[in-house]
């Protein structure tokens, strides 16, 4: 199967935030999601929330990924947004009136698998939405070693499969990949 991805850099600024919206909003569109559609509203707040932990969090640029299925197909889009830091994400619980903190939650409650990698000398953080179809996520999408799967915000300990249905196990601790479906 072939995957479309599309990709946008984007600099160190928090206004940046706004730009990768426009920008995924429209390859969303061109992809076959419509901007009204559920799925594009969570998919521009999922990427909206990785962006801007990205940018505010490391005062680096960001490299925003989308990736789909072939024209037409239904299945997971997947988001991967990639940094110049090392340092993993910090899952953390916000308070009633604070008015930051509550990226990973959203990104928890919304994604049906989000996790983290190291890339290079940075990492890489990425979330998948099933659009309610059959899954097309393909080989080349899941990470090429195995992950430590947990829910970290709730300290939950699962097991998930990659794509070829074989169980992912701890490596190292290296990385960490969530999923409410697991």
């Amino acid at each position: 199967m072939q995957v479309l991805q599309v990709q946008l850099e984007v600099g160190p600024d928090p206004a940046e935030v706004g730009r990768a919206r426009r920008w995924a909003r429209s390859r969303l569109v061109g992809s076959g999601i419509g901007d009204d559609e559920p799925l594009a509203e969570t998919l521009i707040l999922l990427i909206s929330e990785l962006v801007t932990n990205a940018v505010v969090h490391t005062g680096c640029p960001a490299v925003l990924r989308m990736l789909f299925g072939s024209a037409g197909a239904v299945g997971t889009v997947r988001v991967e947004v990639a940094d110049a830091s090392g340092c993993p994400p910090q899952p953390r619980h916000a308070e009633g009136d604070d008015t930051n903190g509550r990226g990973l939650e959203l990104v928890d409650g919304l994604a049906d698998r989000w996790g983290w990698q190291p890339e290079g000398a940075g990492k890489q953080i990425w979330c998948e939405v099933d659009s309610g179809g059959p899954l097309t996520t393909p080989a080349a999408v899941v990470p090429a070693g195995p992950v430590v799967v947990q829910g970290a915000l709730f300290g939950v300990q699962r097991t998930a499969t990659g794509a070829t249905g074989v169980p992912v196990a701890p490596v190292n601790g290296s990385g960490i990949a969530q999923s409410r479906n697991a």
